[in-house]
């Protein structure tokens, strides 16, 4: 098995060394396509506007000035030998769950995957404070994985998987479930200015955390100490609200004919 592995806290980040040594046990054949520096937050962003520099840092090893999208399509479509048989993108620094996985780079380089015809699977370690407790995904993410890849997967779909915070004896279950909502609650923009008197804007998430009441959702149980996976489908598809809204809307948003404006 061929393995492609990147993420989005940049190239020499611990959650990539971790990464490589979990894939290193599953495969001998490991590739590293990885941002040169921290990319958090750009989700499934490619450069189509400015051209990517490559660093080749080792047999099969890349370091690239762009966004977690940009190394998977790079080291599919043109780096690799040959195409990968998966993508495993991670171990981010933080969790990557409710309404965070819309703006995870990590999430964004396993949907890019996806695009590409490479089966992918994220992984992200939550913490708490300033510890992390990264032998926690150490521990569990190789045997996670084993069984993911043991059995078909229902349509194109991505497992984002979260480690909780707590060490691995600690653990109380895995969990698969869907993505929670009201984490973020909205974003502060603090102003400053440079030296030369031109204002710049820094941007923060502000966490409302009392805002997620889904006692089901990853958030939730992630809370208790379990391994959360969610199936993540790169075609935003809602299973069910069509009809309901259909149901709900169908005659009012229905229109006439546009009139004859020449």
């Amino acid at each position: 098995m061929r393995i492609l592995i990147t993420n989005d806290d940049g190239a020499r980040a611990d959650g990539i060394k971790l990464l490589e040594e979990i894939a290193l046990s599953l495969t001998d054949d490991v590739w590293i396509v990885a941002p040169e520096t921290d990319q958090s937050g750009v989700s499934h962003a490619i450069s189509l506007h400015e051209p990517l520099r490559v660093h080749q840092a080792g047999e099969k090893r890349f370091f690239v000035k762009g966004t977690p999208a940009d190394c998977v399509v790079l080291g599919v479509e043109h780096l690799l030998d040959g195409k990968p048989d998966l993508v495993l993108s991670g171990v981010n620094r933080g969790g990557n769950m409710a309404d965070s996985i819309a703006y995870s780079g990590t999430v964004g380089a396993a949907m890019t995957a996806l695009a590409v015809g490479v089966p992918a699977i994220a992984l992200s370690q939550m913490f708490q404070g300033v510890d992390i407790h990264w032998e926690t995904a150490r521990t569990y993410a190789k045997p996670l994985i084993e069984r993911l890849l043991a059995v078909p997967w229902p349509r194109p779909v991505a497992p984002n998987i979260n480690f909780p915070a707590c060490a691995p004896g600690e653990v109380t279950g895995v969990s698969i479930c869907r993505p929670g909502h009201g984490l973020i609650e909205g974003v502060n923009v603090t102003e400053r200015v440079d030296v030369r008197g031109g204002s710049y804007f820094w941007l923060q998430f502000r966490r409302a955390k009392n805002l997620v009441e889904d006692k089901e959702c990853d958030y939730a149980q992630l809370l208790d100490n379990k391994i959360t996976i969610t199936p993540l489908r790169p075609d935003r598809h809602a299973e069910g609200d069509w009809d309901n809204y259909r149901a709900e809307f169908g005659d009012t948003l229905a229109v006439a004919p546009l009139p004859n404006l020449g």
